[in-house]
């Protein structure tokens, strides 16, 4: 893959890789020599001992110029590492010093993860829309087809699988079938205002968003209003209540990457007309990208806050594990096993290759979606990974923005998990209906999830309505789901990363056929070099 991905980017010659070696290492790994020559003897001698000498020493320089080059390059990523393990610790130790923290002293340990959490999130829609239309832009139509049908392809895949694999879990496991039933605390109770078949017409609502603008901070939502004075609406009757739409906060990043997707296929039809409006995107999508190589420099500093006051307001931690621990080991195990097992089997069988140095690399990402618990926050810094592993710029930022509004992998497992627990623990029996009921509605309240924080507790709601089991009960399994939601955001953005190298590595040789008639045509080869240009 490695020589396939180079030619989309300068410096691929032989010479300038051995340049870029030399450079990595530390040590110069080309020179031009001159022939060999006669050497006398004695010189001969003194060159064999300098040689010798030389030959000892060169190992351990190049190691340590390897290693060297190793902490520069990952600097970023073990900073930020360390910052979830320190806020761990500080977490920890703060919640189990015996005092007692206020929500308000809770707030203030949060506010710098709270500020870094708003500068990455200013970033999605502007990267989001420039990256998708520069990229569809400079892609030609029937590529971009490909493209984006192979993505769609790999995210039903891999969402599928999940739902499948959640299932299989928790119906084996059983971890309702020993746990206590309490009732739902008052306090907690999520009413419900919205039906199974509201959420899915809102979902094909937001694809088409009626302001463009208003699309950049609402979407849309239809709730039911109850007439609390009715006594037949405490029954509730379908007859008691009124049907109202309404904009909640939150961008409807849906409808931003449909018209988005719209708008680069139209630049792209219109030719030389569109080249100012396709080099303005350009310049937007790389300006984005270098706003948030500044902004993630403050990730260890921003993940650190935010992990330290999310352990502070745990409410009883040993109760907890007690109660839920099995539930909590069931989705993690599932998470486990698709995100290095399900993903690595179909990375393997797309690229011939194995998938390790390319998750290894991943780090930076991981720290940072567990960290902010919002894959959506996390895709800048995703698109800048896979352009640092010499990814095709054009297709990572065609898909990268997909996969991080449509494909849910950790939240469709957690929500088939969690829906047929809660079936367990009311002693309900799941019929194979059922649970293909429970598959097919999980599969789509993922696609219809917003990737910020907890969005999965909002359609869970929807997969419960659909084997009739109260809305209520979601209050069960909220103690655990702030630290579940940032495993399955880790696994979300991995799954987006792999999908981006599965998908340029099967387009590899259309790219290339597309270049070639580009190159034959005689057409300028502009709009195949704008993004490749520079090092990302």
């Amino acid at each position: 893959m490695e020589v396939q991905i180079n030619r989309h980017f300068p410096h691929s010659d032989p010479w300038t890789r051995g340049y870029s070696l030399s450079r990595l290492c530390g040590v110069p790994v080309r020179s031009r020599l001159p022939a060999a020559t006669h050497v006398p003897s004695r010189q001969a001698d003194n060159t064999d001992s300098d040689a010798k000498q030389q030959s000892s020493t060169m190992p351990l320089q190049i190691r340590r110029n390897r290693c060297t080059s190793f902490m520069r390059e990952n600097l970023l990523t073990i900073f930020t590492v360390i910052g979830v393990i320190a806020g761990s610790m500080l977490g920890c130790g703060l919640r189990f010093s015996g005092h007692e923290w206020s929500r308000r002293d809770v707030m203030y340990f949060q506010y710098p993860g709270e500020l870094f959490l708003r500068m990455l999130k200013s970033l999605i829609v502007p990267l989001l829309v420039s990256s998708i239309v520069s990229a569809i832009g400079s892609l030609d139509l029937s590529l971009s087809g490909k493209v984006g049908l192979r993505a769609i392809i790999y995210y039903m895949t891999t969402t599928i699988c999940a739902v499948m694999l959640g299932i299989a879990l928790v119906t084996t496991i059983k971890p309702g079938k020993e746990t206590t039933y309490a009732q739902p605390n008052a306090t907690k109770v999520i009413s419900k205002d919205t039906l199974t078949s509201d959420t899915l017409l809102d979902l094909i609502r937001n694809v088409f968003p009626e302001n463009l603008a208003q699309a950049t901070i609402a979407s849309y939502r239809t709730k039911l209003v109850y007439d609390k004075n009715d006594t037949k609406c405490r029954q509730g009757e379908l007859e008691t209540y009124q049907i109202q739409g309404e904009y909640q906060s939150g961008s409807n990043v849906l409808g931003l990457v449909c018209f988005s997707i719209v708008l680069g296929i139209t630049l792209g039809k219109m030719g030389d007309k569109a080249r100012p409006l396709q080099d303005f995107f350009h310049s937007l999508s790389e300006a984005m990208m270098i706003i948030t190589g500044w902004v993630i420099w403050l990730s260890p500093l921003g993940v650190f806050f935010l992990v330290t006051a999310k352990i502070m307001e745990i409410d009883d931690f040993g109760d907890l594990v007690g109660r839920l621990g099995k539930y909590f080991f069931t989705v993690l195990l599932g998470l486990f096993l698709h995100g290095f097992g399900t993903l690595s089997i179909l990375f393997i069988l797309a690229t011939k290759k194995l998938p390790c140095k390319y998750i290894a690399k991943m780090g930076q990402v991981m720290a940072t979606a567990f960290g902010t618990a919002s894959s959506s926050a996390t895709m800048p810094i995703t698109i800048g990974c896979c352009d640092d592993m010499g990814l095709d710029p054009r297709i990572t930022r065609f898909v990268i923005p997909i996969g991080a509004t449509i494909n849910m992998d950790g939240t469709a497992l957690y929500e088939a998990v969690a829906a047929i627990f809660i079936a367990q623990l009311r002693k309900v029996e799941m019929s194979f209906g059922k649970i293909i009921a429970v598959s097919v509605t999980a599969t789509a309240a993922s696609i219809g999830a917003a990737g910020i924080p907890q969005a999965g507790l909002v359609t869970m709601v929807m997969v419960l309505d659909t084997v009739n089991l109260p809305a209520e009960d979601v209050s069960l399994i909220l103690a655990v789901d702030w630290l579940l939601d940032r495993f399955r955001t880790t696994i979300n953005v991995v799954c987006d990363a792999l999908g981006a190298i599965i998908v340029t590595s099967l387009s590899q040789g259309d790219i290339d056929k597309s270049r070639a008639l580009n190159e034959r045509d005689g057409a300028p080869s502009h709009e195949l070099t704008e993004l490749e240009k520079g090092d990302h």
